[in-house]
């Protein structure tokens, strides 16, 4: 855990805006509760880039919500027009990706694996 990070023996707090951001195949993002004990969910914070890339993953459930901004998700080939307060769970073999400039929180259950993330 970085210094944005505080835990307990049942809790942790992220201190997202104090997180550096990574490189993400969506944009940029913060991304809370990445740790070896915990498979149950994380928390992305992702300022999204005009150029998404279109990806999906087998065994991830994610839910999107918006923070900011105007765009659309595309989820298998259909562009949904979104907004602050929309929110999108995306099911295992969806194939999506956000377009527009958006910020959204990104809830991956279970926890975010980089290794369940496919591209076609």
């Amino acid at each position: 855990m970085n210094q944005a990070t505080y835990s307990g023996d049942n809790w942790i707090v992220a201190q997202l805006d104090e997180m550096p951001a990574q490189d993400c195949p969506c944009g940029d993002t913060r991304r809370a509760f990445v740790c070896k004990d915990n498979d149950v969910a994380t928390l992305h914070m992702v300022d999204i880039k005009q150029d998404a890339a279109t990806h999906y993953h087998r065994k991830l459930t994610e839910i999107y919500f918006v923070l900011e901004g105007e765009g659309y998700i595309e989820l298998d080939g259909e562009r949904i027009p979104v907004r602050p307060y929309t929110a999108v769970l995306i099911k295992p073999g969806c194939r999506h990706r956000a377009v527009g400039n958006l910020r959204i929180v990104n809830i991956p259950v279970p926890a975010f694996d980089p290794r369940d993330e496919w591209f076609d």
